[in-house]
């Protein structure tokens, strides 16, 4: 963490309570590694050095601790993802604190060495691993209520929190969530799989407006429906694609992460990864999750072949999106924020005056619907 740079500067307590709440006393004794084809087990009984290892990755690894059907459900965060939101959280000592996602405990426990004894809530829908955090929890003396149920509800006896945060992605942050958060009171939430939003209620209550925090990818709320299709099943095996051109695009761009943020908040429902073969070619993928893809070639010369199949024609939609985000000056993710109404919620750029975010020649969508502005403190 020293090393990279990842100990925020404006939260010196931060390495202190890593320091007193050490990350393995929260890991199981089974540990999850990825090896290019398959989750396999790491025990620590068996092979505690290589259980260690997999513990203390790196500031930017994540420790895999439950897989459903296949894939990670649960995990200890990447340490220098969890210090940046403990950061955004802005956390101070006597803070009453909401904490959405148990997971192992770790995070709580983090929580509690700031805020003080009792003043900690958390929810998790997994009664195992709830009762796992618990037993964590109290061998580590943190003293952190710990509930089982769905986040999402939020935990309304223990309103209202000074702060509250959450460890798990949605799609759309819970109004209860804000009627829970006192006025001035801070939420940390990573939004849409792809980067986090530090929220601050107004003072009315009415509305909550912040700052997009950084880019990382995090776990899927457990109850959000699951209807998506991987893009090896929306691409099928139905022979050749229905169209194939040339396109302006290198697929390098979309290894951008403030490309790939701009591409999520004007087409939500596509999903965008790419893929490095042996010669460094870098190939990127897109589907809609139900009956649309492309593939993005490259061509070398900053252009690529995309062949796509079903009724959208996602490459160019992409291209669309980035050549608008470009002719705008390329804003990055921390030009962005968050506005959450009761009846909705939007992206803004820059102005959370300027209404919903739009591209360059497009109707600004809800333009006339002006937020209520809340409170923005110095950091963002």
């Amino acid at each position: 963490m020293e090393k990279s740079g990842s100990w925020p500067a404006d939260s010196p307590w931060i390495r202190d309570a890593f320091a007193a709440r050490p990350r393995h006393w929260f890991a199981p004794d089974r540990l999850w590694h990825w090896d290019g084809r398959a989750y396999v087990p790491i025990d620590r009984e068996t092979d505690p050095h290589r259980w260690f290892d997999e513990v203390y990755a790196g500031p930017d690894r994540p420790a895999v601790t439950q897989i459903t059907d296949g894939v990670p459900s649960s995990s200890l965060s990447c340490p220098a993802i969890i210090a940046d939101m403990l950061d955004s959280l802005m956390l101070e000592p006597s803070h009453r604190v909401l904490e959405q996602g148990a997971g192992q405990g770790l995070n709580a426990a983090l929580l509690d060495w700031r805020a003080g004894p009792g003043l900690v809530t958390t929810v998790e829908i997994d009664p195992d691993l709830a009762a796992f955090a618990r037993d964590r929890l109290e061998a580590a003396g943190a003293q952190v209520m710990v509930r089982t149920g769905d986040g999402a509800a939020g935990w309304p006896d223990g309103a209202p929190y000074d702060r509250v945060v959450s460890t798990y992605a949605v799609e759309s942050v819970p109004w209860a969530w804000i009627e829970q958060t006192r006025p001035g009171g801070r939420i940390v939430t990573p939004w849409g799989r792809l980067g986090h939003v530090a929220l601050t209620v107004a003072s009315d209550g009415k509305s909550a407006t912040g700052w997009m925090q950084g880019l990382a990818t995090f776990m899927p709320s457990r109850t959000a429906p699951e209807v998506r299709r991987s893009w090896r099943q929306v691409r099928g095996d139905d022979g050749p694609a229905d169209d194939e051109h040339r396109l302006a695009l290198s697929p390098v761009r979309l290894g951008d992460g403030n490309a790939l943020f701009v591409l999520r908040v004007c087409l939500p429902d596509v999903e965008v990864f790419t893929r490095t073969e042996d010669d460094r070619a870098v190939t990127g993928f897109l589907h809609d999750g139900r009956s649309s893809w492309a593939t993005l070639t490259s061509c070398g010369d900053g252009a690529a072949r995309a062949a796509q199949g079903g009724p959208r024609r996602l490459a160019d939609e992409v291209k669309r999106v980035l050549d608008g985000w470009a002719r705008q000056g390329e804003p990055s993710l921390y030009d962005f924020g968050m506005t959450v109404l009761p009846d909705r919620q939007f992206v803004w750029c820059k102005d959370p005056e300027a209404g919903p975010y739009a591209l360059p020649g497009e109707e600004r969508p809800g333009a006339g619907i002006s937020p209520t502005r809340s409170p923005i403190d110095g950091r963002r």
